[in-house]
């Protein structure tokens, strides 16, 4: 069983140190472990060009990207591994770019109900089935790192982390927010935040083979969701508030200055990392093909006119 660390930091610096502190503790557990830094990658945004959804439909066991850069690397890594912490830093707010850019060729390219479906077509026609690897299980552990001590502007680092988890179901068993680098100094002068670290790699590689629901394994701060344990809540006006990464809705009550948040179990089963949740996802894309696809053929003849101006739009007004 293998964890593999990503750090998207500086070669050696604070990223690179927490997570090799979760590596050398999930070693110590039993895990089979490897790191790697993607500062020094070349990973370009995600083109939209759906070359990875026609490989899936056109009957490839593997999906691919058509951009060659070393976006192929990360990936390889990721579905050889039964466990990932990754640690990234926040530059303002949120995680680095690059970290998006990678997740955006990830996660939809290998949305799990999207291919539980394609498997199903093939079984059914006789066709060689996906690469096994699509479907395996995984724990996550996650590490935002910034330097601000006010902590609103390091507020979206482990949030953003989170949508790594969805499109293949992982569960996620931990997180660290290490904010406030800029007075520590060094993570290597802060034990608690290295022992916060390793506890985290060895929460993962104690979760390795297990069954999700064998695993109520979290470490770190409890946040407000229960599910992905981050501090977030949209309000809409009422008592009903939502998880914006989960994407579940709970009960919000007010005792004096004590805010609680309810969410059923029910809720909790359907959050973007489950397979409720990424099908409730894959139906509302199947919905919406069903609808937007006759507005585009009934229209075929008459949207290039009405196009013509955007395309030929002038600059020089």
């Amino acid at each position: 069983m293998k964890v593999l660390g990503i750090s998207f930091g500086r070669i050696d610096q604070r990223s690179d140190v927490m997570v090799k502190e979760a590596l050398f503790a999930a070693k110590e557990a039993g895990a089979e472990v490897e790191f790697i830094n993607t500062v020094r990658l070349n990973i370009g945004h995600c083109r939209a060009c759906d070359y990875c959804s026609r490989c899936r439909d056109k009957g490839d066991v593997e999906i691919h990207c058509c951009m060659k850069d070393d976006y192929s690397i990360l990936e390889e890594k990721c579905l050889d591994a039964d466990g990932i912490i990754i640690a990234a830093p926040v530059y303002a707010v949120g995680i680095v770019g690059q970290f998006k850019n990678f997740v955006d060729r990830f996660g939809p390219s290998h949305d799990r109900a999207a291919l539980l479906e394609e498997n199903k077509k093939r079984e059914e026609a006789g066709k060689p089935l996906l690469d096994e690897r699509y479907f395996k299980d995984r724990y996550v552990g996650y590490i935002s790192v910034g330097g601000a001590q006010t902590h609103n502007w390091v507020s979206l680092g482990l949030p953003m982390l989170d949508l790594f988890s969805f499109s293949f179901c992982m569960k996620c068993v931990g997180h660290v927010d290490a904010y406030d680098q800029g007075r520590t100094g060094h993570p290597l002068f802060d034990k608690d935040l290295m022992k916060k670290c390793a506890e985290l790699g060895t929460a993962v590689a104690e979760s390795l083979g297990k069954p999700y629901d064998e695993v109520d394994t979290w470490v770190g701060d409890e946040g407000v969701c229960p599910v992905c344990h981050n501090p977030l809540l949209s309000m809409n006006g009422t008592t009903t508030v939502e998880c914006p990464i989960c994407g579940i809705y709970g009960k919000l009550s007010v005792d004096g200055d004590k805010v609680t948040v309810e969410f059923s179990e029910e809720e909790k089963n359907r959050a973007r990392n489950t397979p409720i949740g990424i099908y409730e996802h894959y139906n509302e894309i199947q919905n919406m093909i069903t609808v937007c696809v006759p507005k585009l053929m009934a229209n075929k003849d008459t949207l290039p006119k009405m196009m013509e101006k955007y395309k030929n739009f002038d600059l020089h007004w």
